[in-house]
This record gives C-alpha cells, structure tokens and sequence, in this order.
C-alpha cells in the first residue's frame, strides 16, 4: 500500500511538472486551454477555475493540456492552437519534455547538496565520501547468487568461514576470498537497510564467460556531498550526462528491435516502475529523487522520439508543416496518431503483462 501511494506521488509530480510546461506555454502564447487533466478519462472530479477545468481521471498512468483548436479546428479563433504560427506551436509541444529535463536538474541538485551514495571510481571522490560500502550493482540470472536470493545494491559486509568473521574494505577483498574458496561452501554477510543476513553460497568453478564464480558485479560505494554552489552545477552535469546514456540507451534498445526483432534489456511498464520505485523508497528520501530525476530523464526522451502521439511526433509534423509551408493533412494526421495511439496502448498492455508474471 505504502508502495502505491509513493509511486503515485512520484507519478503525480512527473505528469503535473510535464502537462505544467504545455500548460504555461500555451498561456503564454495567448492559446485558451480548455482543461488540465491529471490521468485519462472517465473524469472523477473537476473543478473550473475561469476558463480551464482542471480535472482527476480514473486512469492515473498520465495526463493531459486540452488546448482550443489542437486538432486543426477553430483556425480563425485568435485564442485557438491552429491559429498561431509554427514557433509557439512548437514551443508549447516541447515544453512537457523541457520541464521534464529541469526537475531532474533541481533534484540533482538537492541530491548532490544533502549527499547520496555513489561509486567510488577515482581517489579524489573516495577521499571525500564517507559510509563506504562493498554493494552489489549487477546480478547475473541463474547464477549463485541470484539463487540465493542477494538483490541489487545489497551491502557485502564479509564473510563467515569455519565460524570466523572476515570483514572486506573493498569489492578486491571479496573476489580474492572467493577465489581462495572456489567450489566450496562460502557465508555471505549481507547488510540490506537495516537487516542483517547471511546467505550460505558455492562459488562456481566454471562460470559461463562474463560471469564470476557468484555471478555478481561489485563496486566501492560511499556517500558524497558538495556545498551548494558545487551541488548546482552538478546537479546541471549529471543530468546531461544521464539524458546522453538514456538516449544511447533507447538508440541501441530500438537499432536492436528493428534489425534483430528481440528486446536486449527488461522494458518495465507502471507495475514494474511502482515496484522499483517501492524499493528505492526504502534506501531514503535522497535516493527516491534521485530515482525520480532518472525516470523524469527517460520520460523526455521517450516523448521527444518522433513518434505518432507521443510530442516528438507532433513536433515533427509542425516542422514538416513549416518546411512545406502549407498544413499537413489533418486526417492523415488524425489518422497516423490514431495508430500511434494504439501502438503505444498495446506496448503498455504487453509490458503490463510481462511486469506481472515478473514480480507476481
């Protein structure tokens, strides 16, 4: 329960921040928005503030900026979205995905000002980070430790061997232990939140190639924080450089799907992201903005891929519209981002499905 509640608020923030950016800019542009919408319909409640109704829907996974004449109608209302030149337009359907880049820049911020637990990898950060850890950053399937039941980000505090602790400073400590004890029976101690366990493994003699003997990645971690005018800049860097590995990453996925028909990685739908984001939760309020500031990321770009429906599509055919200098025709248009529409509802259902059987 306490899960759905802090993937709705977090959900809620990323659509209000996004439907927020259409919304201002369409008022700035002199466009009467019509209603502001949290989710899709059927409406639960609405209330009109002077001429928008700001509405809550049943379906909670989006929202919406219903703005006079978007489909092409009242082109000779001066308030209406076909009114306006090709600038403004194209303005208010980047503004989502704008805002959405900003809010992962101020939680950025406030996470590298209050501090958050990073990897270690170069003398000058470890030198500052306090809370030093061994975790765990990568499991492989079928592998002895993923039978054990170790998950991500879990703590290697030591060892226990022959009733005898041994404690590990760094992920080295670790691999050498279990090179000294291939194929025997080893005691992992693991600090996961505030639980302490132990978890009995046999470090494998052959592991398939790209594996270790356990099957896992380590990493030192620790926690780092910078001052303010530090934090802010760095709350500026550390989003472009997640938005360049998103953008990679969704190029690589898609050059995969289209020339070799498979998926390379997990696509998570809302069950697998509320459970995630459950899971984050647990770790601290640092580590959910963070998380947040990642899927806040991933939803500006998946919206700016020129796809029917989503708004790089829409921006796309303003730009076409610009470039031909004459409209594009509005049932075609009608017509692509219906299929569009549909393509994304059966991608959504399907992810649905596979998050189900995965964590269910």
């Amino acid at each position: 329960m306490i899960t759905a509640i802090i993937f709705i608020i977090v959900l809620g923030v990323l659509v209000f921040v996004h439907e927020f950016g259409h919304f201002i800019f369409a008022k700035k542009a002199g466009m009467k928005v019509e209603e502001f919408g949290f989710g899709f319909p059927p409406r639960i409640w609405g209330i009109k503030k002077g001429e928008t109704l700001y509405s809550i829907n049943a379906i909670p996974f989006g929202g919406f900026v219903k703005i006079l004449g978007e489909g092409g109608e009242e082109a000779n209302n001066p308030r209406s979205f076909s009114s306006k030149p090709a600038g403004p337009r194209l303005k208010v359907i980047v503004a989502g995905v704008t805002m959405n880049f900003f809010l992962a820049v101020v939680l950025l911020m406030v996470t590298n000002f209050f501090g958050l637990r990073i990897g270690l990898i170069d003398d000058k950060t470890a030198s500052i980070a306090k809370n030093k850890a061994v975790q765990i950053i990568e499991i492989s399937k079928e592998s002895p430790a993923d039978k054990a039941g170790l998950k991500l980000l879990d703590e290697v505090s030591g060892f226990k061997l022959n009733g005898s602790f041994r404690a590990v400073s760094n992920a080295e400590d670790v691999q050498s232990f279990i090179r000294e004890n291939i194929g025997q029976p080893i005691t992992l101690v693991i600090k996961r939140n505030k639980e302490i366990l132990e978890k009995s493994i046999v470090p494998r003699l052959n592991p398939p190639a790209g594996q270790g003997a356990l099957g896992v990645s380590m990493a030192l971690t620790g926690v780092v924080s910078y001052p303010w005018y530090e934090a802010v800049w760095r709350g500026v860097y550390d989003a472009v450089i997640l938005t360049m590995n998103v953008v990679i990453g969704y190029f690589v996925l898609f050059k995969t799907l289209l020339f070799k028909g498979k998926l390379i990685a997990d696509v998570s739908g809302p069950i697998g992201i509320a459970t995630l984001t459950g899971q984050v939760a647990r770790m601290g309020i640092n580590y959910l903005m963070q998380f947040t500031a990642m899927i806040s990321v991933n939803l500006a770009v998946l919206n700016i891929i020129p796809f029917p429906a989503l708004d790089g599509g829409r921006a796309l055919l303003i730009i076409i519209e610009k470039l031909k200098g004459s409209p594009v025709n509005k049932k075609a248009e009608q017509l692509v981002n219906t299929v569009g529409f549909a393509l994304l509802v059966a991608l959504m259902v399907y992810v649905t499905a596979k998050d189900i059987t995965r964590f269910f």
